[in-house]
């Protein structure tokens, strides 16, 4: 009698103190992080984001071998591109999209200095709003912030970078003529404005992946004010 006494009694205690633990372990919140912590955290998410996204993109290959992000041609040029494939002309439309690619590869990474300026000059009374928000608002708000400028950085090397192809030229009034009759957005409007908008849309999606993995297990960064920043979310 006393040894099943012993064993059973006990249990109510333990699945409290169990209860008890668990609390502890779950009582850092969004509301206990400071301003100042939330914001450092954003900085350090941001540039750890960057960094990853840059040194997978801005290679051989971080674009063209990435499913993800590999730009192809634009949707208006298909039909233009399928007859010359058919006239033979295969080869050159493959070097177009080795050469948009190859643009990206070159552009992107110098958008390091503009990334983690713009992580700098965030307003700190944003931090606890951005953190809080979806599962990449991180990545949003910095998009929103550097998206222009980095348009207008990019645009001069992937110019250069296309140039060097001789159905860059052709392309580019054919996209002309279909933005005059309203069927290509303006931004889309040649081959150069076209890559540009795609290597950023890469960009953030790679950011965006990474804030992704940061806010699912901020333990595995490896870094304690991540870990308690993001931690805070879960």
């Amino acid at each position: 009698m006393n040894r099943r006494q012993f064993n059973s009694t006990p249990m109510p205690f333990l699945a409290a103190l169990l209860l008890l633990v668990q609390h502890q372990a779950h009582a850092l919140s969004l509301d206990d992080l400071t301003n100042k912590e939330a914001s450092q955290g954003l900085k350090a998410a941001l540039e750890k984001g960057a960094l990853t996204a840059i040194s997978l993109l801005g290679r051989t290959d971080g674009f063209l071998g990435n499913e993800k992000v590999r730009i192809p041609l634009p949707a208006y040029l298909e039909d233009a591109s399928k007859l010359l494939r058919v006239l033979g002309q295969g080869g050159r439309i493959d070097e177009l999209v080795t050469a948009m690619n190859r643009a990206a590869e070159a552009a992107v990474p110098m958008a390091k200095d503009l990334l983690v300026n713009a992580a700098r000059s965030m307003n700190v009374s944003d931090a606890k709003r951005i953190l809080a928000g979806g599962e990449t608002s991180v990545t949003d708000f910095f998009a929103e912030k550097t998206r222009a400028p980095l348009g207008v950085r990019f645009l001069p090397e992937v110019s250069k970078a296309t140039a060097k192809v001789g159905l860059t030229g052709k392309y580019n009034q054919v996209a002309g003529k279909a933005a005059e009759l309203g069927l290509v957005k303006q931004d889309e409007a040649t081959i150069q404005q076209y890559v540009t908008g795609k290597t950023l849309d890469g960009l953030y999606l790679m950011i965006g992946e990474e804030e992704k993995k940061i806010r699912k297990d901020p333990v595995g960064t490896g870094s304690a004010l991540l870990k308690k920043v993001f931690g805070a979310l879960n």
